[in-house]
């Protein structure tokens, strides 16, 4: 019985680190989806913003294009 114990925790604990690895796994899935999406909200609100300028004649349509194609390459859903 006491050769037994050693492995037996052995294998408790390879079991523990499974499961706290899985966890771990989700947990950056969901970190980086936050991330991702916050990056993509700044994204919009430059959009918004430059929308604004060209609107109120604060800049001409070379610069908004520019711009515009600068955000856009830097970003997955525009």
């Amino acid at each position: 019985m006491k050769k037994a114990l050693p492995a037996i925790f052995l294998g408790l604990a390879v079991v523990a680190a499974a499961g706290c690895s899985r966890g771990f796994v989700g947990g950056a899935a969901v970190g980086a989806g936050g991330a991702g999406a916050a990056y993509e909200y700044s994204n919009k609100k430059a959009l918004d913003a430059l929308e604004e300028d060209f609107k109120a004649g604060r800049i001409d349509k070379n610069e908004y294009m520019r711009r515009k194609s600068e955000i856009e390459s830097r970003s997955l859903v525009y």
